[in-house]
């Protein structure tokens, strides 16, 4: 569904339908907490609440958008099977849907996605799903996805732009609603394709216009935020794929026409503050994180002054997190907080040359965590690759003019995407 047609341009999720979903969910979902949070209220000085999708049985929402489509359909469309593409998340959703409504499912998954997701998704659907690895993005196998369907007249299960999934989504709100003991003013949510936030603003406009739904997506996929500025929906050429439960170049048609009347703003967050909150949340609350379902907290800092006294609420979407990345993640934290960086260091060939880069450039809380070094014969200079960590942010400008004092800086690494990718 590329476009909209007239029908769904007037489309908006009606309560009916939304309590409706809810029922029909009900079998398979759990009510999720609404959970104060004590580490966040204490450091924005406001109410802080976690919805906590993390929980479900699939660890996100997506199974309510999922299984409330699917068992929605016909008799005779779900003896035909169905087919979906998913960055993990979705897919894990339908292939439960599919286990529990005994119908058989093909889940299209990037090659690039987290090998936890694959495995998660192939459990829960067991004999009654086929997993097809195809496509470096989401929006790769989408297109893939859509071929097989019309060539085997399997109904497509779209992740997030269509109506049954949106009001899946929504049934969030009416949760929040029911749980909150006051109300709300603020509402944090993640976006990807937009179904999530389709469906949630859209109840709240409805029955609690009052409070301010924000819109939160990764800085390298922000399709929303381009496609509200131009006033449609556009197709982003590159997007970068860390935060695979969000990482879409083209955010639902459906989707982008609710979330352009309800949000009340769109934010972009870098990658690697969703990284700082990821290791925040593991370290001071025990939860585990995925990249997409920490980005709600992530953007709590851009509101911290307008927030104080407030009662807000984020979703933390989903749990499904690779500890194989948890290596990427710290160092992704650690470059977007100033505390690591690469440099390409100019070492004289001769013998003590090493110690004395350590002895008078290094701080006494600097840190070799990366080193690559290859003599060169008769040359005057060998350069080495340096990965230094830094205790505190502002070491770093010291630790530069040292390092062009004695003669050893050669080339910062961290302001060269292609090339810093390529060493480290």
């Amino acid at each position: 569904m590329d476009e909209l047609t007239a029908a769904t341009k007037q489309y908006r999720p009606q309560l009916e339908a939304v309590r409706e979903a809810k029922e029909r969910i009900s079998k398979v979902t759990l009510l999720t907490p609404l959970a104060s949070s004590f580490t966040y209220s204490r450091k924005f000085n406001a109410n802080i609440f976690l919805k906590r999708e993390d929980l479900q049985q699939v660890r996100s929402y997506k199974i309510r958008g999922a299984y409330n489509k699917i068992s929605s359909l016909p008799k005779d469309q779900l003896n035909k099977g169905v087919i979906c593409a998913s960055a993990g998340n979705h897919a894990q959703g339908v292939a439960f849907a599919c286990n529990k409504l005994q119908t058989k499912g093909v889940i299209y998954m990037p090659v690039t996605t987290p090998r936890q997701k694959v495995e998660q998704t192939q459990m829960f659907g067991g004999e009654w799903v086929e997993v097809v690895l195809k496509g470096d993005t989401f929006d790769d196998s989408y297109k893939q996805a859509v071929v097989h369907g019309l060539e085997k007249s399997l109904v497509f299960i779209h992740p997030f732009d269509d109506p049954k999934v949106i009001e899946g989504q929504a049934t969030i709100a009416l949760e929040i609603l029911e749980q909150a003991g006051a109300p709300i003013d603020y509402v944090f949510a993640p976006l990807g394709g937009g179904g999530l936030l389709a469906g949630l603003s859209s109840v709240f406009k409805q029955l609690s216009p009052q409070t301010k739904v924000i819109g939160v997506e990764p800085e390298g996929a922000a399709s929303m935020t381009a496609s509200l500025q131009e006033g449609k929906v556009v197709e982003l050429q590159t997007i970068e794929r860390f935060v695979d439960g969000a990482a879409v170049q083209k955010v639902g048609a459906i989707n982008f026409d609710l979330c352009r009347d309800n949000l009340h703003q769109m934010l972009s967050i870098p990658e690697g503050k969703i990284c700082q909150t990821i290791l925040d949340l593991y370290n001071q609350d025990a939860i585990v994180a995925e990249p997409a379902g920490a980005m709600a907290l992530a953007a709590l800092d851009l509101f911290s002054e307008e927030i104080k006294g407030k009662n807000v609420v984020c979703i933390l979407s989903g749990g499904n997190n690779d500890i194989t990345r948890t290596a990427e993640i710290k160092e992704r934290a650690l470059l977007y907080s100033g505390l690591k960086h690469y440099f390409i260091v100019r070492f004289p060939q001769r013998a003590g040359a090493l110690k004395e880069f350590v002895e008078t450039v290094l701080g006494p809380n600097d840190d070799i965590t990366h080193f690559e070094y290859s003599k060169k014969h008769h040359r005057e200079n060998g350069p080495a690759v340096v990965g230094i960590e830094l205790k505190d942010a502002e070491d770093f400008a010291p630790l530069v003019q040292r390092m062009k004092d004695y003669n050893f800086y050669g080339q910062y690494l961290n302001d060269s995407p292609d090339l810093f990718q390529f060493l480290v």
